[in-house]
């Protein structure tokens, strides 16, 4: 069954409100101590010893200072609000990934009608390749050697663990590569996973994608292979 497409914005986070609402408060309370220092100044200036003038200048530095911090505040407020647009701008232009076939960086894959897709490349001449699907508790459900070589491979798990019974689907399997040279040296590999993307959603500020049943940040995309 596939899964229907969706988009879920959360654009305000927790973390997000917190922030916004400190800043209100911290101008709401300059905003009453600059009111009541003038007050006070106001009235110093009118009942002053006029053979005695009070000194201005330190109340003219108390003034830039609340004008400086005042400024402060209100900086970190534009800031986050260009961090909320943003947010919700990334979330919108990850829209169009919904239906595609994407690659994307990791090692974990959902088992979908009976299969689990995999990319990876090697990053050197390989003689020597396996592959080992773990289940999310970490235990080996299947392993077995994959064609060698060099540069993008891909490896499709049929859902069946070594005894040869079929998995559930609806299961997440992480995918372990190892390769060495003919010399017996390691090579290095680096794992994509690739599927449909069906939905997109902001999780703590990040945009993610579901990718083959699995949320990956929208960063770890590396391809778009066009729509299924």
């Amino acid at each position: 069954m596939t899964a229907t497409p969706a988009l879920t914005s959360n654009t305000t986070s927790s973390t997000s409100s917190t922030t916004t609402a400190s800043i209100n408060n911290s101008l709401a309370s300059l905003a009453s101590n600059s009111q009541t220092f003038l007050t006070l100044l106001t009235t110093q200036l009118k009942n002053q010893d006029p053979t005695s003038p009070l000194d201005t200048n330190q109340f003219t530095a108390q003034l830039t200072q609340m004008t400086g911090v005042e400024q402060q505040l209100l900086s970190n407020q534009l800031l986050q609000q260009l961090v909320s647009q943003s947010s919700g701008s990334s979330v919108t232009s990850a829209v169009s990934l919904i239906g595609k076939t994407v690659t994307a960086s990791g090692s974990t894959a959902t088992l979908q009608n009976g299969a689990a897709n995999w990319q990876y490349t090697l990053n050197g001449n390989a003689a020597n390749v396996t592959v080992q699907v773990a289940d999310s508790s970490g235990n080996v459900v299947y392993s077995g050697a994959v064609p060698s070589g060099t540069g993008a491979q891909s490896f499709t798990w049929n859902g069946q663990n070594t005894a040869g019974q079929q998995q559930a689907n609806g299961g997440t399997y992480t995918l372990t590569v190892s390769a060495s040279d003919s010399s017996g040296g390691a090579v290095n590999v680096s794992n994509a996973v690739q599927g449909t993307a069906t939905a997109v959603e902001q999780v703590n500020g990040t945009t993610m994608v579901t990718v083959a049943g699995v949320q990956v940040p929208l960063s770890s995309v590396t391809a778009v292979n066009g729509s299924t």
